[in-house]
């Protein structure tokens, strides 16, 4: 991991997403990034829930909140009887994964906690111990797998090429980022800010320029000018979802740009562990709709009156026609293949 480590920017090193500590779960404020480095101490599992409903951490950060939350939960449940430990961690389970309704990764690694709890529990071992073990090996196997995709979305990458991006893509495309310019390639990488929680000015732009790789932030309506302009060769987003049909899904302003792209003949990649294999089409898709009060403020300042009505889908649907390819451990997959290759079981369990 230490040779990795010098590929990833603060905010995308192990102990800097969340950690836990002394029973404890130590997530690092996102909200606060780049101008103060903060960190949040839960010692309940309601708060790690709020944590991840107030946008604190976002993108892979809340499944790692989470399952140290269930070891948590297990811990703090001390001797109960396993039945009663069970119901505790099932409960503790379902309020985190309500958090995140549209990502369902993070349902899926809670469930696969849980199933480590009750195997420990059969065996008449803590099941706390038994989380954070199986946790520790699955992150380990994580960033592995992670740098793995990085070197595949590298390798689509070309001297000179401008890339753009949306919101914040987390770690396999910083990792493709860092391979492709210690690789030679002279790449500027372009981020629309992302409103309104400006995840691509305070988190992606500052990222990218830690690891010394030309950034430059626009407004999220600036991309197809761009593109017209010939500055733009890739389009490159994390996934927050994609169906075993190949609808990729991702933070709301994804779409629009792919429309774009496809317009101006660049193509997009999308990165993905894997699809959901329980996500079969677009319409087992649950898009997350929060607060309209969000989209009137931007960083705690009104932008507008608070009687006027808004509208926010934290998500939106890319159809496979439009991908390009989706970057995942096994290689660059078209999307209309990964029913093949990922149908009916989950990856890295």
């Amino acid at each position: 991991m230490d040779n990795l480590n010098e590929h990833l920017p603060f905010l995308l090193r192990r102990e800097n997403v969340a950690r836990y500590e002394g029973g404890a779960v130590v997530v690092c404020d996102r909200r606060k990034y780049p101008f103060e480095r903060a960190f949040v101490r839960c010692e309940e599992v309601e708060a790690v829930a709020r944590v991840i409903e107030d946008m604190v951490t976002q993108g892979g950060g809340p499944s790692v909140a989470a399952v140290y939350a269930l070891a948590m939960a297990a811990r703090q449940a001390g001797e109960a009887p396993p039945e009663e430990l069970r119901a505790t961690l099932r409960r503790a389970r379902d309020r985190l994964a309500a958090t995140r309704p549209t990502n369902t990764s993070l349902q899926r690694l809670l469930d696969r906690a849980l199933s480590v709890a009750d195997e420990a529990l059969r065996a008449g071992e803590p099941a706390e111990a038994a989380i954070l073990a199986w946790f520790e090996s699955f992150r380990d196997r994580y960033y592995q797998r992670a740098a793995a995709m990085g070197r595949f979305g590298a390798g689509l990458i070309q001297d000179g090429d401008g890339v753009l991006t949306m919101c914040f893509a987390e770690t396999a495309f910083l990792f493709s980022l860092s391979f492709a310019w210690r690789d030679g390639k002279r790449i500027r990488v372009y981020t629309p800010e992302t409103r309104p929680y400006l995840q691509g000015a305070r988190l992606t732009a500052p990222s990218v320029h830690e690891l010394g790789i030309p950034v430059q932030v626009i407004t999220d309506n600036m991309p197809a000018y761009l593109m017209s302009q010939g500055k733009i060769q890739k389009y490159f987003t994390a996934a927050d979802l994609v169906t075993l049909d190949g609808h990729v899904v991702n933070k709301i302003g994804t779409f629009q740009n792919v429309l774009a792209a496809h317009h101006h003949g660049v193509p997009f990649f999308a990165f993905s562990m894997s699809p959901d294999p329980g996500k079969p089409d677009r319409a087992s898709i649950e898009v997350e709709e929060r607060d309209p009060a969000e989209v009137r403020t931007c960083r705690g300042q009104r932008t507008t009156l608070d009687e006027i009505d808004a509208y926010y889908p934290a998500f939106d649907i890319t159809p496979p026609h439009l991908v390009a390819g989706v970057i995942t451990e096994k290689g660059v997959l078209s999307p209309y293949d990964l029913a093949h290759h990922f149908g009916g079981r989950e990856e890295g369990a």
